[in-house]
């Protein structure tokens, strides 16, 4: 017989008791330690935000003299520091400018673009469609991510997987995928990972 899915497992367990939104937290936190992916007084993007566990973390790293903005259709609810900005809205459909306006210089890019977001599943192509969100995050990298730049985004693991890694490769002087210890075993999540974007505004 199949193990049963453990809901509440000891991330679940660790991230209430440390006062994060969400078990996610571990993976970014893991992801960043062994990558640098978000440095001190980085600016960060994070798109997909809700319920806002990465913005906890990314707020963290940054610190004061950094800058965080996080967008999603749901409202964050979670308290933040000052200096992290929440947009309601469709992350990949608001201009460039609106997620720029917080930066508050025009000329101003992030320094790194994070996406945790995922399809609504339904077991059948739910790869595709995952694949899908992590291209259109890579159309809107050359517009709001400076040269230099890092990006990290969960995809799940199918079919046309290896073409949005290889499109992140040619984006990126180096990239890569992991999979932390937070993920559950079960899940076909996987982060790309990207370092040192190449060019800059589209």
């Amino acid at each position: 017989m199949p193990r049963p899915r453990q809901l509440h497992d000891r991330y679940f367990k660790q991230a209430k008791a440390e006062g994060y939104a969400a078990r996610s937290a571990y993976k970014l936190i893991e992801i960043n330690e062994s990558r640098r992916l978000i440095r001190r007084n980085d600016r960060v993007l994070d798109l997909g935000c809700a319920p806002g566990s990465w913005l906890q973390v990314a707020q963290e790293v940054v610190g004061e003299h950094g800058r965080v903005v996080g967008v999603d259709l749901q409202e964050v609810r979670i308290p933040l520091r000052p200096w992290v900005t929440t947009i309601a809205g469709d992350a990949l459909t608001l201009p460039p400018e609106t997620l720029l306006a917080p930066l508050g210089d025009p000329a101003s890019r992030f320094d790194v673009v994070l996406s945790d977001m995922a399809p609504s599943t339904s077991g059948h192509g739910d790869d595709f469609l995952s694949a899908r969100l992590c291209e259109r995050v890579l159309d809107l990298c050359p517009r709001v991510l400076r040269p230099g730049g890092t990006l990290l985004m969960k995809i799940l693991e199918g079919e046309p997987t290896p073409d949005v890694i290889a499109r992140t490769k040619r984006m990126f002087a180096k990239a890569g995928t992991t999979k932390p210890k937070a993920s559950r075993d079960v899940s076909r999540e996987i982060f790309i990972w990207g370092a040192f974007a190449v060019g800059g505004r589209a």
